[in-house]
């Protein structure tokens, strides 16, 4: 018995045992004791993932391979699935630290990454396989051209590295563009706290007319007037750091 790939859950199952322990090695296992892998589908990543001293827990929604999971791997019951990830409060984890792993449903990606950052102070560590154009601009660095809202928002809360590239031949059925597999490790960024709402709208303002200077890109949020003259307003969002955006948002908080 197999699952049959649905497409409307973005399913591409991976065929490929050493791309699966790669994946599952990018986490340190360092400081945690539980793992959520989301949509494991037949379990390529799962089997390794069970070899490890961890509380595992399966985010899925597929109910054909729920019941795959639960009839190839004995240690695998109904208590280990927590549902839709999209929709965790992880409370289940009673404030203790979890790591996320998967090989993610393209047409979700953002949210995936969204959540995480919702929920960074539980979540020190990531690793998991994106479309190849999404992992390239989580980890795009400042003045390239991947390099936008995605990248600073995630780089705020994480360190990101990209790991390695995957071909779409290991997939069944395999996907119209390449993957890539990329780390997020928790940083310890100062300056956010309390101010990440504005931190956000600002990130948004710049790079949503990423051609024009901060000067006139910000306008729509009414600059502080101690700020007008600053030397970032005339730069576009792409040269400013995310450091520089925390510490921009940070005085324009502190001068509103």
């Amino acid at each position: 018995m197999s699952v049959k790939a649905k497409k409307h859950l973005g399913q591409h199952f991976l065929t490929d045992e050493n791309i699966a322990r790669k994946i599952v090695e990018g986490l340190s296992f360092n400081n945690y004791k539980n793992v959520m892998e989301v949509g494991p589908g037949m379990g390529v990543l799962t089997k390794y993932l069970l070899e490890k001293d961890q509380h595992i827990y399966l985010a899925e929604i597929d109910k054909e391979s729920i019941e795959y999971l639960k009839n190839n791997y004995s240690i695998i019951t109904e208590k280990t699935f927590v549902g839709d990830f999209l929709k965790q409060d992880f409370s289940f984890v009673n404030d203790e630290q979890i790591a996320i792993i998967g090989n993610f449903p393209y047409n979700i990606s953002s949210q995936i990454l969204f959540q995480i950052i919702d929920h960074y102070e539980l979540i020190p560590e990531m690793v998991g396989m994106f479309q190849k154009e999404v992992a390239e601009r989580t980890a795009a660095v400042p003045r390239t051209k991947d390099y936008g809202i995605l990248s600073v928002l995630v780089q705020a809360y994480y360190d990101t590295s990209y790991l390695f590239t995957v071909h779409e031949n290991v997939f069944n059925p395999p996907p119209k563009v390449k993957s890539g597999v990329i780390r997020l490790t928790r940083n310890p960024k100062e300056g956010l706290a309390g101010n990440e709402i504005l931190f956000k709208q600002i990130v948004k303002a710049g790079f949503n007319q990423r051609r024009k200077k901060l000067s006139n890109a910000l306008k729509v949020l009414t600059i502080p007037e101690a700020l007008k003259t600053h030397e970032f307003l005339d730069k576009r969002a792409e040269e400013l750091s995310v450091t520089d955006f925390i510490g921009f948002a940070a005085l324009w908080k502190a001068n509103q």
